[in-house]
């Protein structure tokens, strides 16, 4: 029943069962999601009671004794803790103000471009590096950065500077060696979404302003970017959501004795606490900790996205 053109509350679980019958079909194919998901991504959530246990692998976790907040204080307590967490959030800021624009700018210029051959040839070319493993392109980067073998020390000398320096075991050069060859890679791959975005733009608002004698800046300022702000402001989102998360893998596999003071970042320092040395309560803890501080940054940004967009996840 309806009151004032509104659906009454009890109602509305008949309205979503006819729903759900009526389109069975489309629910099936969700199924095999939502299952990978429960099993996935919130079966393992039980594990978390580690974080608050001295867990022991032969008691389990409803044998292991409860120590509460002890490994998170241990880890606040850590001399290295604001070195760390420094560390983590330079890559993910870096990676975020930089990285965030240039996926943007490059689907602006190929949506810009009038020859079919070589907008195809620029995506295919953009696109490629995304599909280079990580080892892959660590290896590449230790080779051409190699102070003996390298191509840049040789051309650095052949303009006269030094030829020895080296790049992987400069603390300071990490950051940028670890954000800029993953703008290289992934930046064709994250301007995809732009430019379906862009392809839905009505061409009869470009053919009008070029009437009225806009310039194709001005088109692409007035007529594009709004077109792709809504996709803007949700992966900007997403990714502030996910700012305390920097993929281990890479850093990991860049990380050397001689640059670890800036390449040691939660993820690694959880890596190597959980698997190597096997204290899996408190890499628990450290793990528990960092979702927590990107649960709420998701929903702080989220929020403010509503309030000044209007646009925003939930």
């Amino acid at each position: 029943m309806k009151r004032d053109g509104k659906i009454l509350p009890g109602n509305r679980k008949k309205e979503l069962w006819k729903g759900i019958r009526r389109n069975y079909c489309l629910y099936l194919f969700l199924l095999p999601a939502v299952v990978f998901i429960g099993v996935f991504c919130y079966a393992p959530m039980y594990g978390v009671l580690m974080a608050f246990q001295d867990y022991s692998p032969g008691k389990g976790i409803l044998g292991s004794p409860w120590v509460g907040l002890k490994w998170f204080r241990t880890f606040f307590e850590l001399p290295r803790f604001w070195q760390i967490v420094k560390n983590t959030l330079v890559i993910s800021l870096y990676s975020l103000v930089v990285g965030f624009p240039i996926p943007i700018l490059l689907a602006l210029m190929i949506n810009s471009v009038k020859g079919t051959r070589f907008k195809k040839l620029t995506q295919t070319v953009t696109y490629m590096p995304h599909f280079i493993s990580t080892v892959t392109l660590v290896g590449m980067m230790s080779v051409f950065l190699s102070p003996r073998s390298g191509f840049l020390n040789h051309l650095i000398a052949m303009l006269g500077g030094p030829d020895d320096l080296h790049y992987m075991g400069n603390a300071a050069v990490f950051p940028h060696l670890y954000v800029w060859s993953g703008i290289w890679q992934n930046m064709g791959w994250s301007s995809i979404i732009y430019l379906a975005a862009l392809s839905g733009v009505d061409q009869e608002l470009h053919e009008a302003a070029m009437v009225d004698g806009a310039s194709k800046l001005k088109r692409i300022i007035h007529i594009d970017l709004p077109a792709i702000i809504p996709t803007m402001v949700i992966l900007l989102i997403m990714n502030a959501g996910s700012i305390m998360s920097v993929g281990y893998e890479k850093v990991y596999l860049m990380q050397n004795d001689l640059n670890v003071t800036t390449a040691e970042v939660i993820s690694t320092y959880v890596y190597k606490i959980g698997l190597k040395q096997q204290q899996y309560s408190y890499s628990a803890a450290i793990g528990l900790f960092n979702n927590l501080i990107n649960f709420i940054l998701l929903v702080v940004v989220n929020k403010l996205s509503k309030k000044l967009s209007g646009s925003s996840l939930w």
